[in-house]
């Protein structure tokens, strides 16, 4: 009797697994990983995992679920390494930024990460924002809201009247609570305070402003905004808590001083030098190039009172300049991660600077892979995520057309899996 409850047993758990595949028939499969395109192939998820990647179209069992995409092209779920989640550009961003609440920042936060899903960018990583980049993280996870896997910086760590400093702009005689410049850092001492309490936050990375920035109200885009010893410092103290750093540099010598503290990413490196690129290639650094971010403020620059006077001429100075200086690096063997600052453009067109990427040499097939197994790679998370393989994390997307002929396709991405979940289909 015992024997017979047994089997039984055992026959309805097999019967369970099997009703949990599903079965993707792909006619065209960008995996992440091969030079090549695969024809014809099926992709088997069970739960949340990619289990098997097999050549033809796999006969489905009694209990399989079939998705047909036998006319689309197929690829990992892409990834985006510079996002801003919690807001987007507009001409009233200044006061939006005195007048929203938390709550406010929250519900628009949680529209844009439904857009950048929907957008086929099943993972990004949030380059600055405040906690409720963590809590729409955490509620991401959770399964209570619509959204890519965020992996998310917390507030950036900048210098006083730095890019990043939330108080540029504003009279002398306003003040802010301290919560609002916890993340302004004058010597290496505060610097390191500073990354721990992002540890104590729940970030995920580090962010800092090595130069100063575009969007800033502020004078000089490019100037070092941090001494060799406080960047060394973040970075140190960064590494003894498990993170990794992304500094924000537009400028040769900040970008410099970041590279040789040994940071991940640098990201824009609109006036990199010849040193620089050096130090990129003997450090391993990543050159995160965000050339639609440049190429977009220069854009909305051009609109009278877009922009603050301070910014305006910063923002026409660096965008014409961003995608020449990626050409370089990329030409010069520097490692290039996808990303875009999504936020400083309109949250969803991620995909654009898969063309700006392309039309100064980069192919299609290596744009593809740096949104997709090199940004993985970044992340820590090559082994679940960045290509469909048997193992990893089931996050697959796919469009009408073949991206490798026209790139432009990923502009339009018409079916969403994340997480062995669909969401656009």
């Amino acid at each position: 009797m015992k024997k017979t409850i047994l089997f039984f047993l055992a026959n309805c758990l097999i019967i369970n697994s099997f009703a949990q595949r599903t079965l993707i028939h792909c006619g065209t499969l960008i995996d992440g990983v091969s030079a090549q395109p695969k024809k014809t192939m099926t992709i088997v998820v069970e739960k949340n995992k990619i289990t098997a990647v097999q050549n033809g179209y796999t006969t489905p069992q009694s209990d399989d679920e079939v998705i047909d995409l036998k006319a689309k092209t197929v690829l990992p779920g892409l990834i985006d390494l510079h996002v801003h989640i919690e807001s987007e550009t507009s001409r009233d961003q200044a006061q939006k930024r005195m007048s929203m609440s938390q709550a406010d920042v929250a519900f628009e936060a949680q529209k844009h990460a439904n857009t950048t899903l929907m957008a086929g960018f099943t993972t990004v990583r949030d380059l600055g924002g405040s906690m409720v980049n963590i809590a729409l993280r955490n509620a991401i996870n959770k399964g209570l809201v619509v959204g890519p896997r965020i992996f998310t910086s917390g507030k950036t760590i900048a210098t006083t009247g730095g890019h990043g400093d939330p108080t540029n702009g504003w009279r002398p005689d306003v003040t802010f609570p301290d919560a609002i410049d916890d993340g302004v850092v004058n010597s290496s001492e505060e610097a390191r305070r500073a990354v721990r309490q992002r540890y104590k936050d729940g970030s995920d990375w580090i962010k800092i402003t090595a130069t100063g920035g575009v969007l800033s109200i502020a004078k000089n885009g490019k100037a070092p905004q941090f001494m060799q010893d406080e960047v060394d410092a973040i970075v140190k103290t960064a590494n003894d808590y498990g993170f990794r750093v992304a500094a924000h540099a537009h400028g040769a010598e900040g970008m410099k001083r970041a590279l040789r503290a040994g940071v991940t990413t640098i990201e824009h490196g609109t006036f990199m030098d010849d040193e620089a690129i050096a130090l990129f290639k003997e450090k391993g650094a990543y050159l995160v190039p965000t050339i639609i971010a440049g190429k977009s403020t220069a854009d909305s620059a051009k609109i009278p009172g877009y922009y603050h006077p301070l910014v305006t001429p910063k923002a026409l100075e660096t965008g014409p300049q961003i995608q020449a200086t990626f050409a370089k690096a990329y030409k010069a063997g520097v490692k290039i991660a996808f990303g875009t600052d999504a936020g400083v453009f309109k949250h969803g067109l991620n995909a654009k600077e898969f063309q700006y990427m392309t039309e100064v040499g980069m192919p299609a097939m290596e744009a593809i892979q740096s949104a997709t197994i090199i940004a993985a790679t970044v992340l820590d998370m090559k082994n679940e995520l960045g290509s469909i393989e048997s193992g990893k994390l089931a996050d697959i997307i796919a469009t009408d057309g073949n991206p490798l002929s026209n790139v432009a396709t990923l502009m339009n991405v018409t079916f969403v899996m994340k997480d062995g979940k669909v969401y656009k289909k």
